[in-house]
Order: structure tokens, then sequence, then C-alpha cells
């Protein structure tokens, strides 16, 4: 009985250290396990870490855009306002042409000369009007030439003046504000 109780004591112990090696496995898994899931977690955090750093400069983005979307509507509504009339003044300026034309004619009676007198009225209060909205003659005769708001359709020579001077206006031109309708025709010195 000795044999079988050593045997079976050896059984045990056997037995004992297979329990304490799949203890200690369960161990060293469960370690593994947890340093995975710590793992998955850092994981999980920089990613989610990622995404809110994207997502802060998608924001940012968006909101520069706005920005400016809503400055360059700002600017353009500033500018259609200071410009309204531009389209209006750009058609009116052949008949304002047109009453300068009927001015030029020598009244020989009287009832031409009221005829041009009451044009002369009429004139002179679309003038008035176009220059409430910001219209402006461009000066041109004696004036340096300025390619931005004449145009030169001839030279002449002119020994008493300065070369570029703009000798004669053959039409008028015009400015709203700070925007060039139409550039003044000119003659000028060679």
């Amino acid at each position: 009985m000795t044999e079988t109780t050593e045997n079976k004591d050896l059984v045990q112990e056997d037995v004992q250290a297979e329990n304490e090696v799949e203890e200690t496995e369960v161990k060293v898994e469960e370690q593994e396990v947890e340093l995975t899931i710590e793992e998955q977690y850092e994981a999980k955090l920089a990613e989610l870490q990622a995404k809110l750093d994207d997502e802060e400069s998608r924001h940012l983005r968006l909101r520069a855009d706005f920005d400016n979307i809503r400055r360059r509507n700002q600017l353009d509504r500033e500018a259609a306002e200071k410009y309204r009339a531009q389209t209006l003044l750009s058609d009116l300026l052949p008949v304002i042409d047109n009453f300068e034309r009927a001015l030029q004619v020598e009244a020989t009676s009287e009832e031409t000369a009221s005829i041009v007198k009451g044009i002369e009225m009429v004139y002179r209060s679309l003038i008035e009007a176009t220059e409430k909205e910001g219209l402006q003659i461009i000066k041109a005769e004696g004036e340096q030439f300025d390619p931005n708001v004449h145009q030169a359709v001839m030279q002449e020579q002119d020994s008493e003046k300065e070369t570029g001077v703009v000798l004669r206006e053959l039409q008028k031109g015009y400015m709203l504000k700070d925007r060039v309708l139409r550039p003044t025709m000119v003659s000028v010195n060679e």
C-alpha cells in the first residue's frame, strides 16, 4: 500500500503541478488579454483623438470659408450699392451727348431760342440728377494723357505744348465714383 499511496501522492503532485501550470498559463493569458485590452483601449483612444483632431480642423476650415463668403458677400453688396446706377447712367450717356449737340445749334428765331432754352433746362436737370448719383466728367483738354481715362484716337502736333498733352476733346468721358464708364476720346500732342 505504500506504493499505492506513493503513487497516489505522485499522481496528486502531478495533478497539482499540472493545475499550477494551468493556473499559471491562465494567469499569463489573462495578463496578455489585459495587456491586449489596454492596448486596444489605447489604440481606440488614439483613433478617437485623431478623429477629433480631424473634425476640429474641418470645423476651423469651414468657419474660415464661411467668414470669407460672408466678407465677399458684404463687399459685393457694398459694390452693388455703390454702383447701382451704373447701367442707367451708361444708358444715359448718349442722351447727354444728344442734348449737348442740340445745345450747340444756334438759335435764329425766338421760337428756336425758347426751344433751346427748354432743352438747356432739361439738360441741366439731367446733369444734376446724374451728378447726385456720382457721375463725373473726366477732364481732358490740356491734361497729360492718361490711358486709364483717355482714349487717344488721333495725334496732332503743337510745338507750344509738351508731348503727351491732350490737345482736343473729341467726346466727353465720364466716371461713376472711381470707375470709368466711358473714356474721353482725345487728340494727343506728338
